[in-house]
């Protein structure tokens, strides 16, 4: 199992990226460079809330800059990046070798590490963590598994008293990133998922009549709150979110058999495992990574740009804002990534990005 996510880690691949459905833009005004100009933004729901911290201080940064950002979804990100359709994508996906093939000058940009939780809403286990692990979300999200008292769920949790009610597994509507790292999750853990649905930003998912769907991961937070006994996937800066909707987060079976949450120094085990491994043009899958005190699915956050800029002002504008956004005397300070629960980029990883940065023109 580790060799085969190891040779994915080191090639990449992933199936076509979908369209997303479009959310409404934010709007946020910077100031500039020497006259007017405006950049856009789509993609990551995930990300998007460390972008609008970033704009609102990238104010005191870049004159008269205006900066259009859209919480669109990664494949939306993604899409609208390859089509010349915006400045700037971004995604919780790397684009996949025949996307790359085709779109040379395309570039995958890590900007910062990002964690993904699993969240249920369980009314009777308001105090418990309930564990859970790859196979056995593959099973729920399947339909082999039905019930939270489900025996290969109880083993994961001597002791406790599951609940002999119906799991309400919700997945992303959207071609989504997070689909992409949990789907990746479930390949990795799970032969039979691999060999089946594998993974993507958008899959062929099992029907499974009690499942549902939700856009974003804002979506995803008020789907699950409302549903009683559902299971989800979501972003790790909708922790907080989360919380205040009273879902409980599930310690995850790593590649070491060991149950982790995902805290910064989880995350950070993980990464310092994989991201060695990063190759130049980025691309590089973070999923469960190996170590007993790893967290199994993080992954890099995505900047996604041509190097082939309109002008050279708009290339310039782009470099300075993405070489600040990864900058850890900028936007990759502890004050903007701490409370959405990003960790900054490793000294190496940060240096590739920057030169991949440095040939947008």
């Amino acid at each position: 199992m580790v060799q085969r996510r190891q040779r994915w880690a080191l090639r990449g691949k992933h199936v076509a990226v979908l369209a997303a459905i479009s959310a409404v833009p934010l709007v946020v005004a910077l100031p500039a460079r020497s006259a007017s100009l405006t950049l856009t933004e789509t993609g990551s729901t995930l990300i998007y809330p460390l972008f609008q911290a970033w704009a609102s201080s990238y104010t005191n940064v870049a004159p008269d800059l205006h900066l259009t950002l859209g919480s669109t979804g990664s494949g939306e990100g993604i899409d609208d990046a390859i089509g010349n359709k915006i400045n700037l994508g971004t995604s919780d996906a790397y684009m996949s070798d025949q996307q790359k093939h085709d779109h040379p000058f395309i570039l995958n940009i890590p900007l910062v590490i990002s964690a993904q939780t699993i969240d249920m809403n369980l009314p009777d286990l308001h105090e418990k963590a309930v564990r859970l692990s790859g196979p056995v979300l593959a099973g729920i999200y399947s339909g082999h598994i039905h019930d939270w008292d489900d025996p290969t769920i109880a083993a994961l949790n001597p002791g406790v008293s599951l609940p002999h009610k119906s799991i309400v597994p919700i997945r992303r509507q959207d071609a989504s990133g997070d689909t992409f790292v949990f789907t990746q999750f479930l390949s990795f853990s799970t032969p039979s998922w691999e060999d089946g649905i594998n993974y993507g930003t958008a899959v062929d998912w099992p029907s499974v009549p009690e499942m549902k769907t939700a856009t974003g991961n804002d979506g995803m937070v008020k789907l699950l709150a409302a549903t009683p006994y559902s299971v989800g996937y979501l972003g790790g800066s909708f922790q907080a979110d989360a919380a205040k909707a009273g879902l409980q987060i599930a310690p995850l079976q790593n590649a070491d058999g060991q149950f982790v949450l995902p805290t910064d120094e989880s995350v950070t085990n993980a990464a310092a495992l994989l991201t060695p491994r990063t190759p130049p043009d980025e691309r590089l899958t973070l999923v469960f990574a190996q170590g007993a005190r790893s967290y199994p699915l993080i992954n890099y956050e995505y900047a996604v740009v041509s190097a082939k800029q309109p002008n050279a002002e708009t290339a310039a504008a782009l470099r300075d804002l993405l070489l600040w956004c990864v900058n850890t005397a900028g936007g990759s300070t502890a004050s903007f990534l701490a409370p959405l629960h990003f960790i900054s980029l490793p000294t190496s990883i940060r240096a590739l990005s920057e030169s991949q940065i440095a040939a947008i023109h």
